[in-house]
């Protein structure tokens, strides 16, 4: 019969109503359907799961807000990326470090507005005593790698790519193991992704390219033959291609998927290639057991 909770906060100012739904929306958080009369509006935030609990004795942390995560170092660095674009104060009273706790848990606290102070942690044993599936790591280590990227649309392609370069080299990949292709659209990046694949002198490929919606069907057209052709060189050569082809409605939609509001897949694309040649190498030394 109950179908969900909602927890409402009154926010001191306009100003603060803005803060704290910047703040989750950079955080991943997943848009509801808010609320405006003309007395009061409302910002919505889901998440897949919740949960109402009650405390008798002490609380575990001072915070009015607790959100469980899966990846709480990439959680914290982007509230600290948040911070920064708001002003700069990484006090330790604004975002704390991600700091053990006493319930076999990492957690760190953050006060993205004065009064409103947010939980976010994760289990330090994910499985809770569950087997553990294999998995890539994000450590980039002696990889080697290509990105081939478009050059039309480069408003948005060069911005795939500044972010793909960043995971690389953030991820400890040296700058002379990275070769970067360009091509002239979207269509020219499967041969060039297989040309590479074929030398076997890398151990991923990253793609990078941009379509938009127009007023034809060559839209959909070039979309389904850049994706076949990417797919179809990744499982003949066996070296992985990771998939950063935005197919957007608008230009607006493209930015915001190139580091303006959505994060910036180019970014999410190189860490996906780090990420598959870490399981490749994990399922050969293991003889392929997971």
């Amino acid at each position: 019969m109950i179908k969900g909770i909602a927890f409402l906060r009154p926010a001191a100012s306009a100003e603060v109503y803005n803060q704290l739904a910047s703040f989750c929306s950079a955080l991943g958080l997943a848009s509801g359907k808010g609320w405006q009369r003309a007395d009061s509006r409302g910002a919505a935030f889901l998440a897949p799961s919740g949960a109402l609990e009650f405390v008798d004795g002490r609380m575990p942390h001072a915070a009015d807000l607790f959100v469980e995560v899966t990846a709480l170092d990439a959680v914290h660095q982007a509230a600290e990326s948040w911070l920064r674009a708001q002003g700069g104060d990484l006090s330790a009273a604004r975002l704390s470090a991600v700091e053990e706790t006493d319930w076999k848990a990492r957690m760190f606290l953050v006060e993205p507005a004065p009064g409103f102070k947010f939980g976010f942690w994760a289990w330090s044993d994910p499985a809770k005593g569950k087997p553990i599936a294999l998995e890539g790591d994000l450590s980039a280590a002696g990889m080697r790698f290509a990105i081939v990227v478009s050059r039309w649309n480069a408003v948005i392609t060069d911005r795939l790519l500044d972010g793909a370069l960043d995971a690389l080299v953030r991820s400890g990949a040296q700058r002379q193991d990275i070769q970067v292709a360009r091509v002239p659209g979207a269509w020219e990046i499967p041969a060039a992704a297989r040309a590479i694949a074929n030398r076997g002198q890398v151990d991923a490929i990253v793609t990078l390219g941009c379509l938009l919606r127009g007023e034809t069907a060559h839209y959909e057209a070039i979309y389904n033959e850049v994706a076949r052709g990417i797919g179809q060189s990744q499982q003949e050569t066996g070296v992985p291609h990771s998939f950063g082809v935005l197919t957007c409605e608008n230009l607006e939609q493209a930015l915001n998927r190139a580091g303006v509001k959505a994060g910036n897949k180019g970014f999410e694309a190189a860490a996906a290639a780090i990420e598959m040649v870490s399981l490749e190498r994990k399922l050969q030394h293991e003889g392929g057991a997971v």
